[in-house]
């Protein structure tokens, strides 16, 4: 029998689910920057398993492109930085 302690795969998980929040907050935190000099804002909802939920604030709320911001620069991004995401979710 070994000595070597057998790693807690519980323990594992969490580890792996706080690197990817803080990944995800890092990739947010990057985009968040060119919607604020818009007028708008980002807020995380909730991070499930490998899904984002996100909320669009200020000017980006109402903003008819919005659901391109939300394609084209914060799940792109998402997507190019953290292979793992699983899905963007704007919610109200």
């Amino acid at each position: 029998m070994s000595n070597e302690a057998v790693p807690d795969p519980s323990k594992q998980d969490s580890s792996d689910d706080n690197a990817f929040e803080e990944k995800v907050r890092e990739v947010i935190g990057k985009v968040r920057g060119f919607l604020l000099a818009d007028g708008g804002d980002i807020e995380i909802v909730a991070i499930e398993g490998r899904d984002i939920k996100v909320r669009l604030k200020g000017a980006c709320a109402g903003c008819p492109g919005a659901s391109y911001t939300l394609k084209l620069g914060v799940e792109a991004a998402l997507r190019r930085e953290i292979p793992e995401f699983g899905n963007l979710i704007p919610v109200e």
